[in-house]
């Protein structure tokens, strides 16, 4: 067992031992301590973002979108809502028992500025029980395409900060293998995918390339980071995206470009909106 020293003073014991980091007598271990570290550093990166939401106008609204379990909305809301008297922080997930879970949990700590909605992607971008426009989306281990969900949701409510964490990229791999052999005769670079462990690692990759462009090509400033150092976590890449107004004037034809020459067109939705 280790030091709990390394546990935030403001955190709420109750609210760790829930969320499983902390054992039920109060102990970290090993692995808890890797999940604690990660939500931490996340923080570390989400903090600075809040206050500048809140810097410029009274009210802050955060939807944590593929919320899961909802371990990141709760932190936010311990760490950082808790001490202010305002801010609303929205959970969006499909599984019915997570939602339910998550609203039990809150109304136990006695969280009343969160929110935990059963929507489909599509339902959330239009529901009345979300405002208009969100100040900041967040989408932590979002499975395959629901990071690219939490992106179509942030973009169409006008978000001034993103905050990604891509997980188990499936989907452009599959399509790499798919069309492997109409790639082969049409393009040397192809070699980059010929192996199936270089198909999953590169479509990895090319996921996250391509989610940057849209977001570029939306007149997001789009910075790409570790989240914490590689022997913590495997998925670890992080997406900030900040609103600034500006398209970047080649993104949208770069996308294309890579659509087309990799045989991806038929992700052509998806990436270019």
């Amino acid at each position: 067992m280790l030091n709990l020293s390394e546990i935030k003073p403001n955190q709420s014991i109750e609210l760790l031992k829930e969320l499983h980091i902390l054992t039920r007598d109060g102990k970290l271990n090993q692995d808890s301590r890797r999940k604690l570290k990660q939500v931490y550093h996340l923080y570390q990166f989400i903090e600075p973002l809040l206050n500048k939401v809140l810097a410029d106008k009274p009210e802050l609204t955060l939807v944590d979108h593929g919320a899961g379990k909802s371990y990141l909305g709760f932190i936010l809301y311990d760490l950082f809502l808790k001490s202010h008297d305002t801010g609303h922080i929205y959970g969006i997930e499909t599984r019915e028992a997570l939602v339910n879970k998550s609203q039990e949990l809150a109304a136990r700590l006695g969280f009343g500025r969160m929110s935990f909605l059963d929507l489909s992607v599509e339902d959330s971008i239009h529901s009345p029980l979300l405002p208009a426009r969100v100040d900041v989306v967040t989408a932590l281990h979002a499975c395959n395409t629901a990071t690219d969900d939490a992106i179509r949701f942030a973009l169409h409510k006008k978000a001034e900060f993103i905050v990604l964490v891509p997980c188990c990229q499936a989907e452009v791999a599959s399509i790499l293998n798919r069309n492997k052999n109409k790639s082969f005769s049409k393009t040397p670079l192809s070699e980059i995918w010929r192996h199936p462990i270089h198909s999953r690692e590169f479509g990895s990759h090319l996921t996250n390339v391509l989610r940057c462009l849209l977001l570029e090509s939306h007149g997001y400033q789009v910075t790409v980071t570790e989240l914490v150092g590689w022997e913590h976590s495997m998925k670890n890449e992080l997406i900030i995206a900040k609103q600034h107004g500006s398209p970047r004037k080649d993104a949208r034809a770069r996308l294309e470009y890579i659509l087309k020459e990799l045989n991806l067109e038929e992700l052509h939705e998806r990436f270019i909106y």
